[in-house]
């Protein structure tokens, strides 16, 4: 697979863009410390058949997510994974194996990890909530805000946001990537990010195709930093985290590399130049990574400053979950907005109107809104379906797996197709 024909792809903070593959076609929406596998439940009909009231939406009970979880560490080696699943009848979560790669803690469902670009959600929202407030507008031109970005004066907030600007990604660079792999502590500053990025010719004229970018969304950081007269960590506390009750959510300073206690390590294997143009290591490494003989790195403390406002957030299962159903049942926008939002949604293989579609700052991934997230070391998934009370949320503490696939995606990719069987 060549990083051209999915661009953004793993270990660059955008998981989503393969997520969306692999949704594409998957899902109807016509009804619209060992290995062993741990498990807890909350809701009282929930251990038996948690979808049971969901409409035309089949019962996965607790057996089924931790067979999901163990199915999932046969095939990508990771050390740990959580899996969250809310509907009408109540909550079943369920956890695999470790914290670290051959022992620690086991894995718990108030866990940190590294959400990569779910962090995404967080800037367009905040994006959004300036726009309800007259401070921006959608069909702004960029070039209003930021006269640096070249042919800015024809490039829209509204596509930038759906990453249909033509902004070339600055994570696919070699110069990143090669920095990545020789100086993982290194602090990156968002100027540097944006420059990395409009350095590069863009791929198509504004409006004129889909390529996934990071480069747009530490745009939108700054614009948003810029209108909000603020941090983006306080932007987010005060119009995100706080206002949802993400009690166990956080963005980091760019020297900061830790994650609060409790918190799982990530690894990864192989490097970043490695894996540039292809996210699956060659087929001998691959083997020695099946057999035992290849070991995965432990990244957990590399800087992740080189995601910023693209995928530098901190959260925990439980906390993506409320996210999730505030993002897709429209509680963090007004009624207006979010009907925009939501119509936002095109799709990102305009040859087949039935593929995963992306909006401002959303996902729509089968029956699900939402958004996926990777960055060496962890893969979530984060969907809900307002439609049916359907909220699923996976994570991984490896990626991304050695055949390239992202490992939390392939999951509740697997569960979603599963309960929305036709």
């Amino acid at each position: 697979m060549n990083r051209k024909a999915v661009p953004g792809r793993l270990l660059r903070v955008t998981g989503v863009v393969v997520t969306l593959t692999l949704f594409a076609g998957a899902c109807s929406d016509s009804d619209d410390a060992s290995s062993d596998a741990t498990s807890t439940t909350a809701g009282t009909a929930a251990a038996s058949s948690a979808t049971s009231d969901a409409g035309a939406v089949k019962p996965v009970d607790q057996a089924g997510l931790e067979a999901a979880l163990e199915e999932g560490a046969k095939e990508f080696l990771f050390p740990g994974a959580v899996a969250l699943l809310r509907t009408p009848s109540g909550t079943i979560t369920a956890t695999y194996g470790t914290t670290e790669r051959g022992g620690g803690d086991a894995v718990a469902l108030d866990d940190h990890i590294r959400i990569g670009s779910n962090t995404k959600t967080w800037t367009a929202t905040a994006i959004l909530q300036l726009a309800q407030e007259g401070k921006i507008a959608v069909t702004d031109p960029v070039s209003k805000y930021r006269p640096d970005v070249p042919n800015g004066e024809n490039i829209t907030i509204a596509q930038v946001l759906d990453m249909r600007s033509g902004l070339y990604n600055y994570s696919e660079t070699p110069e990143l990537n090669e920095a990545l792999d020789n100086d993982p502590g290194r602090v990156w500053m968002p100027e540097e990010l944006l420059a990395l990025g409009l350095s590069q010719p863009p791929y198509f004229p504004p409006g004129g195709g889909y390529h996934y970018s990071n480069t747009n969304y530490v745009l939108l950081g700054l614009i948003a930093e810029q209108l909000d007269g603020k941090p983006l960590a306080e932007i987010y506390r005060d119009r995100i985290i706080g206002p949802a009750g993400l009690s166990s959510s956080s963005f980091p300073e760019p020297t900061d590399t830790a994650l609060p206690d409790p918190y799982s390590h990530g690894y990864f294997f192989g490097t970043n130049m490695l894996t540039l143009t292809d996210p699956a290591l060659p087929e001998d490494m691959q083997a020695q990574a099946m057999d035992g003989t290849l070991a995965p790195t432990d990244v957990t403390n590399n800087n992740p400053s080189w995601t910023w406002s693209a995928g530098g957030g901190i959260s925990t299962a439980e906390d993506l979950a409320t996210w999730a159903e505030a993002l897709a049942g429209g509680k963090a926008l007004d009624a207006d907005m979010q009907k925009q939002r939501l119509a936002s949604v095109q799709p990102t293989d305009p040859s087949s109107p039935e593929a995963a579609g992306y909006g401002w700052g959303i996902a729509k991934m089968g029956p699900m809104y939402g958004h996926t997230g990777e960055l060496p070391g962890y893969n979530s998934f984060m969907g809900s379906d307002p439609e049916k009370g359907v909220t699923l949320i996976v994570w991984a503490n490896l990626a991304p797996g050695a055949n390239g696939h992202d490992p939390a995606s392939t999951i509740a990719k697997n569960l979603i197709e599963e309960m929305y069987a036709g």
